[in-house]
């Protein structure tokens, strides 16, 4: 796939709206959706899911499976088994809600000492991950286990080169009481999960990569750079420059996106005279954040007044090669949600980047009219068209988007009010999974995907 081609074949046909991208399409070119009969997800005909995850479930070590499925990777296990590493957007008063169940003063020693806030006993940390072993062959769920807990509304994030799954807390939170809520620990940061850990990993929060609300995280492998997106209304584009690439922990550069000669550019297209035209390529500079673990909810606000450029509720990032696509849910006229893609400069992240830097295209827009809503997950599929999951106030669906603009439905939720999340792909690229995020699913969907 020429992914460079991707983003100029996309950008011009997203700026004329006589073409697909602005027109609600009526079926999808996998097919047309049939319903299902089961009352949990739309497909095309050919195509089949299998329920891999369910809300409530016994899990292997004994607790059970939390609800508010979210940010989603699959990394390749044994002898064909998929492991699925899957975030939990829960908040400590949501506990019945939680691995734990109603209480947790029952838990045992081991989860208890693995706790990244322990709520003194009181209100834990409720969000978390869980890790799940899938054999496909035989459509059967092996293991599954808590791997992360006592975080906070672990809502996107994404996976690593080296095996592991960045999950994101995004809320940001002091140590103290709250109404009802009492907390050990400061919360807004990235943990690290290995995707082959047997069981709860100790927490240890990424401070030199921010404290801010995250959502979603994607690495560039050539260079090791860690990039993220912020779920607030004003939010920045962020990058995290390791000193030791695939070391995270050992320390980096955190860094702000900023528009070349157009300072503090607000990219949401809220106002009728549109800052950024659809398919112009806006070189780019990034700039150093000092402070990057302070107590104060103000790192976008100081990146801002640097000159960084903000955007409207940063949602699903994904890399591919060397560029990364992101959506703001909310930017556009119609507030239906933008997506955004960055070309990374050939020296990305070196001295000599400003010789040759990064861009930043807006390449789509949604509107009242468009198959699209309100993005929020975004994969690029193994043959090259970007899957999106939509987060909207009816029903929700997964929307193709091709290197030609052509916009198309790959599933539909017609049966809550529920948003789809953490789409991906098995290693071989025969699977996509998926999650309904409440009350919590996991489902493996299979057909026949292009080629």
């Amino acid at each position: 796939m020429d992914r460079r081609r991707f983003l100029q074949s996309l950008a011009i046909v997203a700026a004329s709206p006589a073409l697909p991208l602005s027109g609600r399409a009526s079926e999808s070119q996998l097919g047309p959706l049939q319903r299902d009969p089961n009352g949990i997800l739309d497909l095309p005909e050919g195509f089949s899911y299998r329920i891999v995850s369910r809300a409530g479930d016994r899990m292997s070590d004994g607790l059970v499976v939390p609800h508010a499925h979210d940010g989603m990777a699959a990394f390749p296990g044994e002898d064909g088994r998929v492991i699925l590493v899957c975030n939990h957007e829960l908040e400590p008063g949501e506990l019945d809600q939680s691995a734990f169940g109603a209480s947790a003063r029952r838990l045992p020693r081991h989860v208890w000492n693995k706790l990244y806030d322990g709520g003194y006993g009181k209100t834990p940390g409720a969000g978390g991950t869980t890790t799940t072993i899938y054999n496909p062959s035989s459509g059967d769920t092996e293991r599954q286990h808590l791997s992360l807990a006592g975080t906070e509304l672990n809502c996107a994030g994404g996976s690593t080169p080296w095996g592991s799954w960045l999950s994101c807390e995004e809320c940001f939170h002091r140590r103290g009481k709250r109404r009802n809520i009492v907390r050990e620990q400061p919360h807004g940061y990235v943990f690290e999960v290995p995707a082959n850990e047997a069981g709860l990993v100790t927490p240890r929060p990424i401070t030199a990569m921010g404290r801010f609300e995250h959502e979603a995280a994607a690495v560039h492998e050539a260079s090791g750079i860690v990039y993220m997106t912020e779920d607030k209304h004003q939010s920045l584009f962020y990058r995290y420059i390791p000193d030791v690439p695939g070391k995270l922990h050992e320390g980096g550069r955190l860094q702000a996106l900023a528009v070349t000669d157009r300072p503090s550019l607000s990219t949401n297209n809220w106002s009728r005279a549109a800052p950024i035209r659809v398919g112009e390529p806006l070189p780019t500079y990034w700039i150093d954040i000092d402070d990057v673990d302070s107590n104060r909810d103000d790192l976008r606000m100081r990146g801002a007044s640097l000159g960084a450029a903000r955007f409207a509720r940063g949602e699903g990032l994904c890399a591919a090669g060397d560029e990364l696509f992101f959506v703001c849910s909310i930017g556009g006229a119609s507030w239906a949600g933008q997506v955004f893609a960055y070309q990374t400069s050939p020296n990305e992240g070196t001295e000599k980047e400003q010789e040759q830097p990064g861009e930043l295209t807006l390449i789509a827009e949604g509107t009242t009219h468009s198959l699209l809503h309100n993005a929020d997950n975004i994969i690029m599929a193994p043959w090259g068209d970007l899957m999106v999951c939509e987060d909207t106030a009816s029903h929700c669906g997964i929307v193709g988007v091709d290197p030609d603009g052509n916009m198309y439905e790959v599933a539909d939720n017609a049966y809550s009010n529920s948003e789809l999340a953490g789409a991906c792909f098995s290693p071989d690229g025969t699977i996509m999974f998926v999650n309904i995020q409440y009350p919590g699913m996991t489902l493996a969907i299979t057909g026949p995907w292009p080629t």
